[in-house]
């Protein structure tokens, strides 16, 4: 089966998880593409220019996913994102993960709209900002992070007007999206809502 699954979303909104679900159930790569912006961002903090990391950015990079999972990164991904010449320096790494042979799922901002425009599939995964910011903070708790609900709520809101506002390739719904509400959905549940929002664009 080959076929790219394009599934964009603001941040926790579940579309990583459901990203990977839908990976594996139809027996496809998946990239977290956010994952190449934090990398950028972490560069950028120690010290390396966001668009010569971007330029020089590869595989090894994101061999190690936790080490780019911080509210720090978080932040510095999502400013490095609204440099054009990054985004610019990042798309050819996209677009050949995509075209790979077998299918791919990629999850992120712009994949149905800039990266993937002709996607097979396309999913925009939502959930109100209280939803996602308790989400957020439950996991930065798990891990032992100290933080309150509402500067998690505050980022959320942050982030969510930098990516919606920023001139080059702003987060917005593809008009050919299956929008996915997982507001008030357990996991199952918006997992088997993504399999067969894929699985009717597909014809199957």
């Amino acid at each position: 089966m080959s076929f790219t699954v394009a599934i964009d979303g603001p941040a926790a909104s579940g579309k990583g998880t459901i990203s990977r679900a839908v990976a594996a159930h139809f027996g496809l790569a998946h990239l977290d593409t956010g994952l190449l912006y934090r990398a950028v961002g972490k560069r950028m903090l120690e010290g390396e220019a966001p668009e010569v990391a971007a330029s020089a950015l590869t595989s090894e990079d994101l061999k190690d996913p936790d080490a780019l999972r911080g509210a720090d990164v978080a932040q510095a991904a999502s400013k490095v994102a609204a440099i054009p010449e990054v985004r610019a320096a990042l798309v050819d790494f996209q677009r050949a993960f995509a075209s790979r042979a077998g299918g791919a799922v990629l999850d992120g901002r712009d994949i149905g709209t800039v990266i993937c425009p002709d996607a097979a599939a396309k999913l925009f995964v939502t959930a109100t900002a209280e939803v996602r910011a308790r989400r957020r903070h439950a996991e930065l708790r798990a891990r032992g992070v100290e933080t309150s609900y509402e500067a998690v709520l505050a980022d959320v809101h942050e982030r969510d007007e930098r990516d919606a506002g920023r001139s080059t390739a702003p987060m917005i719904v593809a008009p050919d999206a299956v929008l996915l509400d997982t507001s008030v959905l357990s996991i199952d549940e918006a997992v088997a809502a993504a399999i067969g929002a894929v699985r009717a664009r597909l014809g199957d």
